[in-house]
């Protein structure tokens, strides 16, 4: 994926975005456990950063994924997980598959008010019973004439005690766990439809997460995202752009974390001396930056091939889990430099640590994308060997 003035303009606004209108309300909305979400993506709308990528006939800009990537990894540089991640949500986790394969009428209902920022989105796949394992989800969706009646309940649900609609994955009938499944849009006003307690989480903090509640909910069948059965398909595609987005929002993270730490142990003295004179501590570092380096060219390479039409379930998993492995190592060797005061809920580096430790779980866990990859490279061993 090569940079051009276009997406280098793109940078530019969001970087700004950031600066001015994230990070200096973060300690509050951290503290408060939430943002104004409403306005803020009404902005969001008004600047045209929810439709980057999405169809121009929804107000999209109907720009290739590169320009998504790019926005992505510019707004990894606020200085919290929770509001980057929320609004991933609404523009690569939720939204992808009813951008690409949904039919007109459910995208002009849908998409178009998401692309403004004017109806907050939410995916609703994982369950208490089937987190990285999607294939056994039992919330189901039971025909009646022309709709749907949906029973079951969704756990971890970003977004969810704002949300106006819900991506679902549900079990529309048989006993193939890879083609009883169908993606349905289900608006959150309708009967039935509750949201949990807002949950408690050790990061993520100024985004809310709920479980949601389906009792009886009756959804029209037009709100069905593609074929019936064909939703395991069409949400492990959507994962692809999932991945890919979750890795690239680590890169800023990742490279404030270490130069936040450069600019503490530059200062901070022991023994006589700037900590970061110590060889163990700027080898450290430097080997830190190489590591975001290329993690960085990977998602790079694997979004050039996505944009290109590959298949890059292989190259987005190698990401995800890159991308896992590094957000658990980088800030916790970079809080083991800050010392005691990286054990301070208020330094930068401890909000890095609780935030950027969703990265090896949400979207599928580090040991769900080594399957994967071992899958893909004919390496996994068959059922009846294990």
């Amino acid at each position: 994926m090569i940079l051009t003035d276009e997406h280098r303009e793109l940078q530019r606004t969001v970087t700004q975005f950031v600066e001015q209108e994230l990070n200096p309300h973060v300690p509050e909305w951290e503290a408060a456990g939430s943002f104004p979400i409403r306005a803020l993506f009404k902005r969001l709308g008004e600047l045209g950063l929810l439709g980057i990528s999405k169809p121009e006939h929804c107000g999209g800009l109907g720009l290739d994924f590169s320009y998504e990537a790019v926005f992505l990894e510019a707004l990894g540089g606020a200085h919290c997980g929770g509001v980057p991640l929320s609004i991933s949500v609404q523009t690569s986790m939720a939204t992808p598959a009813l951008a690409r394969f949904a039919h007109r009428e459910l995208q002009d209902e849908f998409l178009s008010a998401a692309v403004r920022g004017e109806a907050i989105a939410s995916i609703a796949v994982s369950e208490p019973g089937a987190g990285s394992d999607v294939s056994a989800i039992a919330t189901s969706a039971v025909a009646d004439g022309d709709d749907y009646l949906v029973n079951g309940s969704k756990m971890w649900i970003t977004n969810a005690p704002q949300a106006d609609f819900f991506c679902t994955l549900v079990n529309t009938g048989g006993d193939k766990a890879h083609s009883n499944k169908s993606l349905i849009i289900i608006p959150a006003s309708l009967p039935g439809v509750r949201v949990g307690t807002k949950l408690q989480k050790m990061g993520m903090r100024a985004s809310e997460t709920a479980p949601v509640f389906f009792d009886n909910v009756r959804v029209p069948k037009r709100f069905r995202i593609g074929d019936e059965g064909s939703g395991f398909l069409l949400q492990m595609l959507q994962f692809q752009e999932e991945r890919l987005a979750g890795a690239a929002l680590t890169l800023m993270g990742l490279e404030n974390c270490v130069k936040s730490t450069i600019d503490y142990v530059g200062e901070r003295q022991a023994f006589g001396a700037p900590l970061l004179n110590n060889q163990t501590v700027h080898f450290a570092l430097a080997e830190m930056q190489t590591e975001v380096e290329c993690l960085r060219a990977l998602i790079y390479r694997a979004i050039a091939s996505y944009i290109n039409g590959e298949d890059v379930t292989t190259l987005a998993s190698m990401a995800k889990l890159k991308s896992g492995r590094l957000t658990r190592s980088i800030p916790d060797q970079c809080l083991q430099f800050w010392g005691g005061m990286g054990y301070m809920e208020e330094t930068a580096v401890n909000r890095a640590y609780r935030d950027l430790r969703l990265t090896a779980i949400g979207g599928g866990a580090d040991e769900v994308m080594l399957g994967i990859i071992c899958k893909l490279m004919g390496i996994l061993p068959s059922r009846k060997l294990q």
